[in-house]
């Protein structure tokens, strides 16, 4: 299935969405809530949501502004050196195991929700991601059963403040600055993408301009690779979120000379058979300004 969560002129709302149609799942299912936190811990509302697409009213996704597909995840986990070409453009060893690092709550927002470059920085980057939500929790979950442990697939993009980011050999704070993480809109399930949601082209751009180009396919750790790794050292819960590291094409990277992301820009994340994470590009004065609205 594919879920969007979002608003369309009432409460936040799970809906189904098939096609350019979008059935709101809330109503019609109970106990699902209003975001996709419940059903990534009871497969039977899924089941449920499943059933409840047929026939009932529809509405077109583009009249519902979407909201993040789980309002507060428990853990949100990203690998930092997923693809061998990114690792070699930041001037990195290539290495044996992942590196992770964490994101905070106020780090994260909705696609379409303006993404925020800092006052204290220009050097606010992109990185087009793979996201998955982690469905069935565990500890010491096998290679071979960890897909089983897989809600859904999700796009992110992973904005980043490089010259936070290596003020220090820990990236926590260039990966932590609020509203530069976008994530969503569309939530598919594994069923509808290839085993591990290999094989998928993804892309960032603005406008016509392509910044990275690669596939899924090229991780160094895929899906089942890295729940595996992560589980070894902390139980995943139901929502949890794992991103799974971005390609080559950043912008600290690209020569001559860097490309960062400038306000008044709306950044694109695409991958392939998920969907469009769109943010636009504002200055924190402007986004203090609209918060004192």
């Amino acid at each position: 299935m594919r879920f969007i969560v979002g608003s369309a002129g009432g409460a936040q709302s799970v809906f189904g969405v098939e096609g350019t149609t979008a059935v709101n799942l809330s109503a019609a299912v109970a106990g699902l809530g209003s975001d996709l936190s419940a059903m990534a811990a009871d497969p039977a509302l899924l089941a449920e949501a499943k059933a409840a697409m047929g026939g009932a009213a529809t509405l077109d996704v583009s009249e519902i502004t979407p909201a993040l597909p789980i309002t507060a995840p428990g853990t949100f986990i990203c690998l930092g050196l997923n693809y061998v070409e990114h690792i070699k453009e930041g001037g990195y060893d290539i290495p044996d195991y992942p590196a992770l690092f964490m994101r905070g709550r106020n780090s994260i927002m909705a696609a379409g929700a303006p993404m925020v470059r800092p006052s204290c920085s220009e050097r606010l980057d992109y990185e087009a991601e793979l996201l998955l939500i982690i469905g069935k929790g565990g500890r010491h979950i096998s290679r071979e059963d960890a897909l089983d442990h897989v809600f859904g697939y999700t796009v992110f993009n992973d904005g980043s403040v490089r010259d936070y980011q290596r003020k220090t050999h820990q990236w926590t704070p260039g990966k932590n600055f609020d509203s530069t993480g976008a994530i969503g809109p569309f939530v598919v399930t594994p069923d509808e993408l290839p085993e591990g949601a290999k094989g998928l082209k993804i892309e960032s751009r603005v406008g016509d301009e392509i910044l990275q180009s690669s596939n899924t396919g090229n991780m160094i750790w895929g899906v089942a690779d890295t729940i595996a790794i992560i589980s070894e050292y902390t139980t995943l819960e139901p929502g949890d979120h794992i991103a799974l590291g971005t390609p080559p094409g950043v912008g600290h990277a690209k020569k001559p000379n860097p490309r960062w992301l400038r306000p008044g820009e709306t950044v694109e994340i695409e991958i392939e058979g998920i969907g469009i994470c769109a943010s636009p590009v504002i200055d924190e004065g402007e986004a203090s300004a609209k918060a004192a609205e």
